[in-house]
């Protein structure tokens, strides 16, 4: 990556600077590091400013109601377009390719573009657990539920203290009929965050054979497509909300 070779650039010649000035190459190794450091940290700020800012502007586009599913697929397409110039610094600094190729994947998968949406978290950050979720819901929808799993469990990994994530997995478990999976997955979740009332009312639920009901987890739950969301009143426009959901 471009920031850590500049970084080790600026290293080595301070600790060339300092031979030449009659020191040994031992005393220059000190200084040289902490200025490949700090040198580090500098560029590592200002792409992730640069990054944050074209995050800021996705997320003031999709804050509002869309009006209809065309008004929807058209927020989309400019946040992707948006998101997509952050890609002229995967090369520069860790991480910033799987990160904005997870989002872009999330917001093709929101407006229904699975193919798109898979070929983003393809390339997307496993750390990032809402787009894990939600490319185990893409697996779902296919009937894959061995991949299903693999991605919910990716999901649960990095976002074990989010409840909507065990959630989600422990519905979609329901719908191929494995209770028994889907009691253990809930059953991991409480111990993960014992004092969360949602999770242990949901695992409560399935123990009593009853139906597993997300509304505590709306309107997150909504972003996953798996269940419609309830009908919106006249003044409230025709599409659903999107909301910009980042890892954290």
């Amino acid at each position: 990556m471009y920031n850590l070779l500049i970084s080790l650039a600026v290293g080595f010649l301070v600790a060339l600077l300092v031979k030449l000035a009659n020191f040994s190459i031992w005393a220059g190794l000190v200084p040289g590091l902490i200025a490949a450091v700090i040198t580090f940290i500098l560029l590592a700020r200002r792409v992730a400013s640069r990054i944050q800012g074209l995050m800021s502007t996705v997320q003031q586009d999709l804050q509002s109601q869309p009006t209809s599913q065309k008004d929807a697929q058209g927020r989309v397409d400019r946040a992707v377009k948006t998101l997509e110039k952050g890609l002229v610094y995967e090369k520069w600094q860790f991480m910033v390719g799987p990160e904005i190729h997870a989002q872009i994947g999330m917001l093709k998968y929101m407006v229904k573009d699975l193919e798109g949406a898979q070929a983003h978290f393809n390339k997307g950050s496993s750390r990032n657990y809402m787009a894990k979720a939600m490319e185990a819901a893409l697996y779902y929808q296919r009937d894959n539920v061995p991949a299903m799993k693999a991605s919910f469990e990716a999901a649960c990994k990095s976002g074990k203290k989010e409840p909507i994530v065990w959630a989600a997995y422990a519905w979609c478990l329901l719908q191929k009929k494995e209770k028994d999976e889907a009691l253990k997955v809930l059953g991991r979740a409480v111990e993960e965050n014992p004092k969360d009332e949602k999770l242990k009312g949901s695992l409560a639920q399935l123990q009593n054979d009853k139906r597993l009901k997300m509304k505590p987890y709306e309107p997150t739950w909504w972003q996953f497509g798996l269940e419609a969301p309830p009908m919106m009143p006249p003044s409230g426009g025709g599409g659903r909300r999107m909301q910009f959901v980042t890892r954290r």
